[in-house]
């Protein structure tokens, strides 16, 4: 994959949380899942393209550290899913796997 498609991956990273906190500063009943939902998919996506790099874009690296932190200090009910969500998302960029072992677990578990 060449150069400027990660950086385009990278960019909607950004732009996916940046949509991310305008949703979250402006709807305090409603906790806006769907664009945390597509703020994840994008994460995914990057993380797909660049498991194989050394380095990891910065703009990536800014919207991924200290997410779950981030959940929750901004706000005092957030939905387990995505705490769980903003864990593996985490792990996967940082640490290279998936925590989440569906259909991968030993026998017997």
């Amino acid at each position: 994959m060449c150069d400027s498609e990660k950086d385009r991956l990278a960019a909607l990273v950004a732009n996916q949380r940046s949509d991310f906190e305008q949703a979250l500063a402006g709807s305090r009943r409603r906790y806006p899942t769907s664009e945390f939902q597509a703020f994840a998919e994008a994460v995914r996506r990057y993380v797909d393209a660049t498991c194989r790099d050394k380095m990891i874009h910065r703009n990536v690296v800014e919207a991924v550290h200290a997410l779950v932190k981030y959940l929750q200090i901004e706000r005092k009910r957030v939905p387990n899913e995505v705490l769980f969500e903003a864990e593996r998302l985490e792990c996967l960029l940082f640490l290279g796997y998936d925590p989440y072992f569906e259909g991968d677990e030993p026998p017997g578990l």
